[in-house]
């Protein structure tokens, strides 16, 4: 409920900013307010009323989420062809405080919660230091490829060969790939541990990245698709994988402490990935891809619960 208030805070500076200094500063109480609200929290507060059998939910949440920028990109541009960009934050502030600030209060929270099932989960050791950091290190990783490709997807993809009409609408198959991945996973994967789904998932990226050096840019789409069905599945391995391997017990916190690391490399990512296009062309793909193979093998060295 409060990232609701801290995400109007945050674009209300940005509609009433006077100076480039209090964009920055609106962008910064955003992102404060992403940290709090966005999808960590949505899956702690999952765990904490459905326990162990918190993975069908959370898969549930991003099915829905997947739409996010299907519903937000086009409201967004109506808004500031209507009315300006100024008051589309405030556009955007009002929906926060008047549509998901009641849902959020909506919630269950304390006795309100779910009855929990009738056999608790079982109390294990406590996880390894290793295998925490191994965790923290696929998230951060994957998330650089993921945060690296939003930013440069189309001018990557031009720079394989494509032309900007196939970059685009290759780039518009991210969104309905990563949907369609995890309905997989909902369906048939959810039969599977989630470290399987996950190094599959990983394994995505350099598959696509090895096919765009290859074949240049009639791979465009092969490229966009393979990244975002492997996007769609990472997006819910940060709240099944660790459910799965360290319980529900203190799951909220230690979440927090795995997507610490992913926050700084999603925010260096667009400025590294993009000097390395600039400088080395499509080959810039090379360093996701060789990314996301060293995410593979650390989740190949993590073991099931």
């Amino acid at each position: 409920m409060l990232s609701n208030v801290v995400f109007a805070l945050g674009l209300c500076l940005l509609a009433a900013a006077p100076v480039p200094a209090m964009l920055y500063l609106g962008w910064a109480v955003i992102g404060f307010g992403m940290g709090i609200g966005l999808y960590e929290a949505g899956f702690a507060t999952l765990a904490g009323i459905y326990g162990k059998d918190a993975r069908a939910p959370i898969t549930g949440i991003t099915l829905i989420a997947g739409f996010a920028s299907t519903v937000g990109w086009p409201l967004s541009g109506l808004m500031l062809a209507t009315w300006g960009w100024r008051e589309a934050c405030l556009g955007w502030a009002l929906i926060h405080l008047v549509i998901a600030l009641p849902l959020n209060a909506w919630l269950p929270r304390g006795s309100e919660a779910l009855p929990k099932p009738a056999i608790p989960d079982l109390v294990g050791p406590p996880p390894s230091r290793r295998a925490l950091w191994l965790l923290a290190f696929v998230f951060a990783a994957t998330w650089f490829n993921s945060t690296a490709m939003a930013a440069h997807l189309p001018g990557l993809l031009q720079a394989a060969g494509a032309s900007t009409a196939t970059a685009i609408a290759a780039g518009a198959l991210i969104g309905p790939a990563q949907v369609a991945a995890r309905l997989l996973e909902f369906s048939l994967l959810r039969r599977f541990h989630p470290l399987v789904s996950t190094r599959l998932a990983a394994a995505a990226h350099p598959v696509a990245a090895v096919a765009l050096i290859g074949v240049g840019g009639p791979a465009a789409y092969v490229f966009a698709l393979l990244h975002g069905a492997g996007n769609g599945i990472m997006t819910i391995a940060k709240g099944t994988l660790p459910l799965s391997l360290f319980g529900a017990d203190g799951y909220g916190q230690r979440l927090g402490w795995l997507n610490a690391p992913a926050r700084i490399s999603q925010a260096a990512a667009p400025l590294i990935f993009g000097a390395a296009l600039t400088g080395w062309g499509v080959n810039a793909v090379w360093l996701t891809g060789g990314i996301g193979l060293a995410a593979l093998l650390a989740l190949v060295l993590l073991k099931r619960r």
